[in-house]
């Protein structure tokens, strides 16, 4: 009989889709000083940490694959949004980013078909399998048909947001949690 008490307990996630969710989406951004918050995406993001949920970025990052900036480029930056989110008094618990593209020039991230790059759900199953997530409570948020796509794929529930407050729109929704 497994032991129970080893076995961690299941909390939901918050899917966050990158540009357009998290930060306004002016092509491929790289550089901090090209990066604007959306209007109450760090406040949900602190919501969601206080309810005890996990929140875990999926981003297709098809920049590095076409050549545009750098893998490190991009952990640059997503460090420096766990330090201005950290400011906030939330925290982005994983990052997972899909850098492939059919048309990519380096062979490296060349793939007909990537399986992590939305709308094919790798992200969200790598997620799914690496932490403690209680599928059926859990949410993703995206911006685009092919978040959602992901999501529906992988048996999370989605939501579509169209612009504005994050945070606004969460709670519109239902799904903001309360302090």
């Amino acid at each position: 009989m497994p032991d129970c008490a080893s076995s961690p307990a299941l909390r939901p996630a918050l899917f966050l889709d990158r540009d357009g969710v998290l930060n306004e989406d002016q092509g491929y951004v790289h550089r901090w000083e090209d990066f604007r918050w959306i209007p109450g995406a760090r406040e949900a993001v602190a919501a969601f940490n206080r309810a005890g949920w996990l929140v875990l970025v999926v981003t297709n990052q098809s920049g590095v694959g076409r050549g545009y900036y750098t893998e490190a480029d991009m952990h640059a930056l997503h460090a420096r949004m766990a330090e201005d989110l950290a400011a906030a008094g939330a925290r982005i618990d994983a990052f997972y980013f899909c850098p492939h593209h059919p048309d990519a020039p380096e062979e490296a991230y060349r793939h007909p078909d990537p399986p992590d790059r939305k709308p094919n759900p790798g992200m969200i199953l790598r997620a799914l399998a690496d932490w403690p997530i209680d599928k059926g409570r859990s949410v993703l948020v995206g911006d685009k048909d092919s978040d959602l796509e992901a999501a529906q794929r992988a048996g999370v529930r989605a939501l579509h947001f169209p612009g504005g407050d994050l945070a606004q729109f969460l709670a519109a929704k239902g799904w903001l949690p309360r302090a």
